[in-house]
């Protein structure tokens, strides 16, 4: 049996949850639907990137899995390798490791040292050898010093790295190195094609086939029929807590103006709020964001409207650039509509394998 749609994907448990078993009745819907594959964030709380992974493998046959997206520098390397190579095997090799920078504020109150691009080169050079059934022996780089790692010297394992990126450094530093790449949401339509570009120029560089790295678009979808709180909770309040957290990279991305940005901030009532708008934003607060705060034009990179609209997105990623689209912020219920929409206007002629790591 192969998926309906290997060019789409839903995010696991979107946003924030207090209750990681809804993962298994959503990967099972979104296998139902068609999906191709299940990604999966990961949290310091409820969202644990092994645990999920193996629910998905376990509750499904056919989906793709991707971890999008851990950190490398929050468990050892051969704990990080070992967690991909049980999860490859778990899932019949239908299982992604996903790597990003993550968030230096949160590294610094950690204790732990912030990502930087080489030891991301480093750690997936280690991966990939322990996944070759190689021992790796005195290692010094920029990833650490490790004097033997070894996992199993019959392992020739095929398992595909994405990488997240959104600044210009690591869309090249994934082009060069990764399998696949997950892009942000809230990109713009140019911002998208100058990613997709600056992606495969960086690939064609280091002397591999541009058309070898899987590009993934993430696109947030707020289909009409939900609630009006929901609908604002997934866009204006999903937006806002971006902003908060690393405005200045989403800005700088889209070249939106830095301005609204700074007048954002000062905000009275941005200034000293207590947590994620996407988490406990009042339906009142998020509608003042809306119609005082933020542009509209910012607000309009992603798909909103009805399922029809919704699906039209969904196209237009693809003919821009992207090979797979992420339907972000919504459970494969919420999508089945827009899904429903999609199958009639699917303009998609390319097999897409199932992992959603690999292109061919």
């Amino acid at each position: 049996m192969s998926v309906r749609f290997p060019e789409l994907a839903c995010y696991g448990l979107a946003g924030h949850t207090d209750q990681p078993r809804d993962l298994l009745v959503e990967a099972r819907l979104a296998e139902e639907l068609g999906l191709g594959s299940v990604f999966l964030s990961e949290r310091f709380n409820l969202k644990d990137a092994g645990v999920l992974a193996g629910a998905v493998a376990a509750a499904t046959e056919h989906v793709g899995i991707a971890t999008a997206a851990t950190n490398h520098n929050t468990r050892h390397p051969l704990v990080t390798a070992t967690m991909a190579t049980t999860a490859h095997r778990l899932s019949g090799g239908r299982y992604a490791l996903g790597l990003g920078r993550g968030f230096a504020a949160l590294f610094d109150v950690m204790g732990l040292p912030r990502v930087t691009g080489a030891q991301l080169e480093d750690v997936v050079g280690i991966y990939r050898s322990l996944w070759r059934g190689e021992a790796v022996l005195g290692h010094e780089g920029p990833a650490g010093s490790y004097p033997y790692l070894n996992q199993d010297s019959s392992f020739d394992e095929h398992v595909p790295v994405l990488m997240t990126a959104i600044g210009p450094r690591s869309l090249a530093l994934a082009g060069r190195l990764a399998d696949g790449v997950v892009l942000h949401t809230f990109l713009t339509d140019e911002a998208l094609a100058r990613s997709v570009s600056t992606i495969r120029s960086s690939a064609e560089e280091a002397g591999r086939d541009p058309g070898s790295v899987r590009i993934w678009a993430v696109l947030a979808t707020i289909e009409d029929s939900l609630p009006e709180e929901l609908r604002l909770r997934k866009l204006v309040g999903r937006l806002a807590t971006y902003l908060q957290g690393y405005g200045d990279v989403l800005v700088a991305a889209n070249g939106w103006d830095a301005a609204v940005l700074d007048r954002f901030r000062a905000d009275p009532l941005v200034q000293g709020y207590p947590g994620a708008f996407d988490a406990i934003g009042t339906v009142e607060q998020l509608t003042y964001l809306r119609d005082e705060v933020l542009p509209a034009e910012w607000l309009a990179a992603s798909a909103t409207g009805t399922a029809e609209q919704c699906a039209a997105r969904v196209v237009e990623q693809l003919a821009i650039g992207a090979d797979s689209v992420v339907l972000h912020g919504a459970t494969p219920a919420e999508l089945a509509p827009v899904l429903a929409a999609y199958s009639s206007v699917r303009a998609v002629t390319r097999d897409l394998p199932t992992n959603p790591g690999w292109i061919a």
